[in-house]
């Protein structure tokens, strides 16, 4: 018994991760299958399953999560995003520039208001010990929260309309002729860079604002969540995971301009015919699988930085912290071999990928708990709408990791 004004014990509870490769194939080839037979229909209820295996067979406190969706919700989610999904091509395809700034400026509106819809979803869908978790955050919180998404739209309908006005500059008058502004096609250059920039920048500040607001507002019982993460620490994560994609390019380049100096030693200068052509779709795919490992160092780090950053400066309320130990090299080295298998056996090892990453996150977080577990469960109010887990799935959201 704990007697009057003694500070309660913290325990550790280090999180756990009972799947195994073999196991979640199964579950991943009926999905590709039945997604494949339904023309991607089934999308929605293989991502159920997907969440219920992975939520059932993480346990936290000794207890594992529950993935509780409705198939219905999800299913109208999803359909919702191809439509969506339509009409943005639509108005792309289309030509019209009016049309497509219109779409832009009307999915900015939308966006936060699927996000917040995603987030009550999923978090409402989820259950620890019985108990469910709730997003409370207002739609006025959400909104602002969401600013970057308006600025983002305004950039690039700002970029369309300067693009629509100078590339007639760029191509002079007549077929042939000289353009009328020699500089006009450096400024498109310099407008959409400019643009990409700046998008970017923006992304980083919604990553910000909604993972912030996420956390502050999601409840287990009675207890808020705590965040104490600051803008300039994913700053500096994107801005490391930039120099590492750089790195990346070079060491990747080094060896694919080694391969092809050596083919063409090989090959001799009259290479005609059948084995030129063979040569040049070899030099194709080597790229495109030059460009893929190149990205894949970077993502990984970013991934595995943000993770350990994030989970190192969350808790709930004043009765619960986490602590994370993922080794950013080891993800990285986990990633690149992932790859490389998933390669060599034409996509079958992808389960098995994504088994063994998601152990590595999940399994380098402790939970560390002021008193009982016990005190983290409570009476939670129902939450009212959803709108599918596709939408979830859509920004982001990654509860457990």
């Amino acid at each position: 018994m704990q007697t009057n004004g003694a500070v309660p014990p913290i325990d550790a509870h280090p999180l756990v991760f009972t799947g195994r490769g073999g196991e979640y194939f199964r579950v991943w080839i009926v999905n590709v299958l039945l997604s494949l037979l339904t023309l991607g229909f089934y999308t929605p209820f293989a991502r159920r399953r997907t969440a219920q295996y992975f939520y059932g067979h993480t346990f936290v406190a000794d207890s594992p999560l529950e993935f509780t969706a409705q198939p219905r919700k999800m299913f109208f989610g999803f359909l919702l995003l191809v439509v969506v999904y339509l009409a943005f091509k639509l108005a792309a395809d289309s030509g019209n520039d009016v049309a497509l700034n219109l779409f832009m400026l009307a999915g900015a509106v939308l966006a936060p208001w699927l996000w917040g819809s995603a987030m009550r979803f999923r978090l409402a869908s989820t259950r620890w010990r019985g108990v469910r978790l709730q997003f409370t955050a207002s739609w006025r919180e959400v909104y602002m929260a969401g600013w970057p998404v308006f600025a983002i739209a305004g950039v690039w309908v700002g970029v369309i309309t300067a693009v629509a006005v100078m590339v007639p500059a760029v191509r002079g008058g007549a077929v042939g002729a000289m353009p009328r502004f020699p500089l006009a096609g450096w400024a498109v250059g310099g407008t959409v860079l400019l643009a990409l920039v700046l998008t970017v920048l923006l992304t980083i500040r919604l990553n910000y604002n909604y993972q912030g607001l996420l956390v502050r507002r999601a409840r287990i019982g009675t207890q808020a969540g705590r965040w104490k993460p600051v803008f300039r620490d994913f700053v500096r994560i994107w801005a490391a995971t930039v120099g590492v994609f750089l790195l990346a390019v070079v060491v990747v380049g080094g060896l694919l301009l080694g391969v092809g100096a050596s083919m063409a030693v090989f090959s001799g200068p009259r290479t005609t015919g059948l084995m030129g052509f063979i040569l040049m779709v070899v030099a194709l795919l080597a790229a495109l699988l030059g460009l893929l490992l190149a990205l894949a160092p970077a993502r990984a780090y970013r991934e595995a930085r943000m993770f350990r950053l994030v989970w190192n400066k969350v808790g709930v309320s004043d009765i619960a912290r986490f602590k994370c130990r993922l080794g950013v090299g080891r993800y990285v080295g986990l990633r690149i071999k992932n790859i490389l298998l998933t390669l060599l056996t034409l996509g079958f090892y992808r389960p098995f990928a994504r088994v063994s990453e998601y152990t590595m996150k999940v399994e380098s977080v402790t939970l560390h708990l002021k008193g009982s577990v016990d005190q983290l469960v409570g009476q939670l109010v129902d939450q009212q709408g959803a709108l599918g887990d596709a939408l979830a799935d859509a920004v982001g959201l990654d509860l457990v990791g």
